[in-house]
């Protein structure tokens, strides 16, 4: 994770992972610009390659193949990752306004989220189209209809594309070509899938030479498709049984089970009221400089720009033109230098697939009919462009020529970090300090309704009062590790979850804790964004808990660290402990294993930005719920599977209880990419510690090739429960956790009489 060798004094934030922000942070990465944050704010760790997309509709791509990985690519430029959707931005007070988490502080800022689809004020568009964009949408559409179509391929299907530009046509193209695939593959009949494009206009793809345009319309007619030029779509309205009629102005009506909506593009609506210069239709109006002609500290690219002295049409190939020289201007205006002007090219080769692996050729009035030499020759050039974001991440600079002319040139800094004190010279300040903890105040409402809770956050004493209730026992726990993720906000909910977990362990009912930061060396302004955002994602989770932040301590080092000192209540006839586990009990665990697998391979830049977006899933999901859950079932023992995984907290249970285990090793629950990962031969550093436990297994050489053995011996971050419950209670509890939102809760194993030695057996089944 990020180390900063100079304390941070500038924050540059990202908006959007478009293709020109991509290149931008692959460049950054292989020239960091010392005391600036990068900060990427994106609704998805992945985006889709433009070029290649087509190719995934018609099935030539896989996902992986045409979507960069931003998880990726922003651990290769050191850069913190925001996993949220935009809403709005602040610009009098720098700062940008997510739907789900605390506003982000900038000091520079660049756009590049692409366009929207316009649908404009046409009835029934919005609630039974389906937008060309956002494409995650658009595709988890169109694998739902690739799935309906092969469990039902004897059943007609009807699609309607209303937008007949390059984006309409290349869809109807592509998909007839994957959904006639399918329907060859089940011996159906070509004719069961019927397509209608509609255009307003009466040529197709306008904007395109007119030998473009004839040249398309001869091969969409040679393939059946069926065209309705001149038709301007006036309203969608439900029929029955998921059939839906469209109506155009001249009367002409067609039903459809599917319609796509790939009109010309439009920007979202929420940029025109933040007060940046804007085009008639909501495009951010940029300088040569790609600089907002408003805020000079704003910069934006890609399809949501539009550059004023150099209109060009909305392309992705205009788009990745333009990351090298937003880049260069980013850290030139880092770096108080003059910018330097950019000018697109007049003309472009466009390359435009036919979804049958062949490719027309365009440039001008220059056209070449479709060849399978063509589509081979746009392959070539857009597996290139990809290995870019891949295996060959940062090891050259693929013709970007990149110019190392800023690196000796750090942003100033008033000190440096070798002049930082140790001790308590190295808290953070009380000026900072004392703005946070205002700010998380007013997020924890319920400390002011406690009045168990003497003195807290609101008093300036040495340390926190708490009353305790003479007929219960007071149960404590600490946790304390260094960041994971490059997101303090989702970061501070991993640890709170993490931490609290000791506590439901226990049985019992969380009350108030203590933290402990570490933040890294920065201006102060910028220390205290960054532990606003901690903690504020701790108590988050606090809240959900009941169980007020109090107190705490801060430091500054070289990374984010962060960890609470938990205080829970229990009943001490209600108090679960390791060693309640009885024979004829059966084993629960609530989550899936893998965590310190996945993350060691993040750090490597070697897992899928999805399988850490799963492990996120999991670890922010709390085990309150489930805790209650398994009480409310019998539980008599439990323990929450952390640092010395799966097989070592089990043994503590097994030894503390005097029982033996026999453990299902094929029915453990493992989340996605951890046995890739295994069997590459990446675990945490903690593995080799842990897998000392494995001398209590009986049956070890038989077993150990089992491809979910390794994942027995992996420590977990804010992991599951396991817990023991009586046998007939198992199913109830199973359903229950299921309906709570444990999707991968499961019945691990069995506990039986005790053995002397090697107590737990592993079936193989």
């Amino acid at each position: 994770m990020q180390q900063y060798s100079q304390p941070i004094v500038k924050d540059l934030v990202l908006i959007g992972g478009g293709h020109s922000h991509a290149i931008v942070l692959r460049m950054f990465g292989m020239q960091p610009l010392s005391g600036v944050r990068l900060t990427l704010i994106t609704p998805a760790s992945d985006t889709p390659y433009s070029g290649m997309l087509p190719g995934h509709i018609a099935g030539f791509y896989s996902h992986d193949e045409c979507h960069i990985d931003l998880r990726r690519l922003t651990n290769f430029a050191q850069a913190q990752l925001y996993i949220d959707q935009v809403v709005d931005l602040d610009l009098n007070n720098h700062k940008v306004i997510c739907a789900n988490r605390p506003a982000v502080d900038f000091d520079v800022l660049s756009i590049d989220i692409g366009s929207t689809p316009a649908t404009i004020s046409i009835p029934g568009a919005a609630e039974y189209a389906i937008a060309a964009k956002p494409v995650p949408k658009l595709l988890q559409y169109w694998y739902h209809l690739l799935t309906k179509v092969a469990k039902n391929p004897q059943e007609a299907i009807c699609i309607g594309i209303v937008g007949g530009g390059a984006g309409g046509v290349e869809l109807a193209l592509t998909m007839q070509t994957h959904l006639h695939q399918i329907l060859h593959q089940n011996q159906q009949p070509i004719k069961n899938l019927e397509i209608h494009l509609f255009q307003r206009h009466e040529e197709l793809m306008p904007h395109y030479h007119q030998s473009v345009q004839r040249l398309v319309k001869q091969i969409l007619t040679k393939r059946g498709i069926k065209l309705h030029l001149g038709e301007t779509v006036c309203e969608i309205a439900p029929q029955y049984q998921e059939i839906f009629e469209i109506k155009c102005e001249s009367g002409l009506t067609i039903n459809c089970h599917k319609i796509f909506w790939v009109t010309q593009a439009s920007a979202p609506q929420w940029l025109k009221k933040t007060g940046l210069g804007t085009d008639e239709k909501g495009f951010i109006l940029v300088k040569d400089t790609l600089q907002s002609q408003t805020h000079p500290e704003v910069f934006a690219a890609g399809d949501i720009a539009t550059m004023v002295n150099h209109p060009r049409p909305k392309a992705g190939v205009f788009a990745v033109r333009q990351g090298k020289p937003l880049f260069e201007n980013l850290q030139r205006f880092l770096l108080g230098k003059s910018l330097k002007p950019y000018k697109p090219q007049q003309q472009y080769l466009s390359l435009i697939g036919t979804g049958d692996k062949r490719a027309i050729a365009t440039r001008g009035a220059f056209t070449l009919a479709p060849h399978q030499l063509l589509w081979r020759w746009k392959d070539w050039i857009d597996r290139r462009f990809m290995e870019r974001f891949s295996e060959g991440l940062g090891t050259s600079d693929w013709g970007l020529g990149i110019r190392k002319e800023f690196s000796q040139h750090p942003i100033s800094s008033t000190q440096s970090p070798l002049m930082r004190c140790a001790g308590c010279g190295s808290k953070v300040g009380s000026t900072v300090l004392e703005k946070v903890l205002s700010r998380i105040q007013q997020e924890q409402p319920i400390a002011k309704d406690r009045e168990d809770i003497i003195i807290g956050l609101d008093a300036p004493d040495d340390a926190a009062v708490v009353q305790i209730p003479t007929d219960q026992l007071l149960v404590q726990t600490i946790d304390y590790f260094r960041t994971l993720i490059n997101d303090p906000y989702i970061f501070g909910q991993i640890s709170a979850n993490h931490c609290l977990s000791d506590i439901f362990a226990m049985g019992a009912t969380p009350q108030s804790v203590l933290a402990i930061a570490t933040i890294p060396y920065a201006a102060p302004a910028k220390v205290e964004e960054t532990l606003y955002q901690l903690v504020s994602g701790a108590v988050k989770v606090l809240n959900q808990a009941q169980a007020p932040l109090i107190g705490g301590h801060t430091s500054e080092g070289t990374e984010l660290a962060f960890g609470l000192a938990c205080n829970g209540l229990a009943y001490p006839n209600k108090l679960l402990r390791k060693s309640g586990m009885q024979p004829g009990q059966v084993l629960i665990l609530t989550k899936a294993l893998g965590t310190g697998i996945l993350f060691a391979a993040e750090m490597r830049r070697l897992a899928k930005g999805h399988w850490i977006d799963n492990a996120v899933e999991s670890m922010l999901l709390s085990n309150q719920a489930a805790a209650a859950c398994l009480l409310q079932h019998g539980a008599t023992a439990c323990t929450d599977v952390t640092g010395f995984g799966l097989l070592g907290h089990l043994m503590e249970m097994v030894q503390a209880s005097h029982v033996a285990v026999e453990l299902q090793l094929a029915g453990i629950p493992v989340l996605a990419g951890a046995i890739e990962t295994a069997q590459k031969g990446i675990f945490s550093s903690l593995q080799p510690e842990n897998l000392q436990a494995s001398r209590y297994i009986q049956n070890r050489l038989q077993v150990e090739s089992h491809l979910n053995y390794p994942l027995l011996f992996d420590p977990q971050t804010a992991g599951g429960l396991l817990a023991s419950i009586p046998e007939e209670q198992a199913n109830h509890c199973l359903a229950a956790l299921q309906a709570l939102g444990y999707e991968h809760s499961c019945l691990i194993g069995c506990i039986t009489p005790p053995v002397m030695t090697q107590p737990i057996t592993l079936i193989d089944k």
